[in-house]
């Protein structure tokens, strides 16, 4: 009788031990999130001249690629960026001692505050499959990009803050638009006058 007893409690201790381990992994994926806040839009001042300008894919492949390599964004793990008629996003990503190719498309969206944000279409890492979430905060962790890319793995998504990115100057731009599709891009510079 009493072995019968014993075999019960322990059933029901391994029971709970399982259902507590259950619960704290879900609480930590499902309501941890861990994605940096979208910057909130700041009213456009009087004390800055703006200019408008107009590029191509090209001439803004060079500068973005030029950006990387110069700010040393690369660091162990190299990536670029290309704009075709979406943004695609190439590098490598060890897994144990392989190296797999890693291919990531995205379709840009202006915002009206001026930002961008790059919503994921396409995922090609060698011929594994692996949730889009997942590889978003890979790449977050494991890339070096800069403080204004926030990478939001849960939205599936690149949030560009162009507000947040200051040139020599305090100059600041602003996408007017971004059609990659009929090579229409067109920013703001804005320009702080004393």
């Amino acid at each position: 009788m009493k072995n019968k007893n014993t075999w019960k409690i322990l059933f029901i201790a391994l029971l709970t031990i399982n259902i507590l381990i259950v619960v704290s992994l879900g609480t930590l994926l499902f309501l941890a999130s861990d994605q940096e806040r979208v910057p909130e839009s700041n009213p456009n001042s009087k004390t800055v001249s703006e200019f408008f300008i107009r590029t191509e894919k090209d001439d803004l492949n060079k500068l973005i690629n030029h950006y990387i390599e110069k700010e040393g964004l690369n660091g162990p793990i190299h990536y670029q960026v290309l704009l075709t008629d979406e943004v695609e996003l190439y590098g490598e990503v060890k897994v144990f001692s392989e190296t797999m190719q890693l291919k990531m498309t995205f379709e840009p969206i202006a915002l009206d505050n001026g930002d961008l944000v790059l919503e994921q279409k396409t995922l090609s890492l060698g011929g594994v499959k692996l949730p889009v979430s997942y590889i978003l905060k890979f790449i977050r962790d494991a890339y070096k990009f800069p403080e204004w890319v926030i990478i939001q793995p849960n939205d599936k998504q690149i949030y560009v803050a162009l507000q947040k990115m200051r040139l020599n100057g305090g100059i600041r731009v602003r996408t007017e638009e971004f059609n990659l599709a009929e090579d229409r891009i067109s920013m703001k510079m804005l320009v702080p006058v004393k």
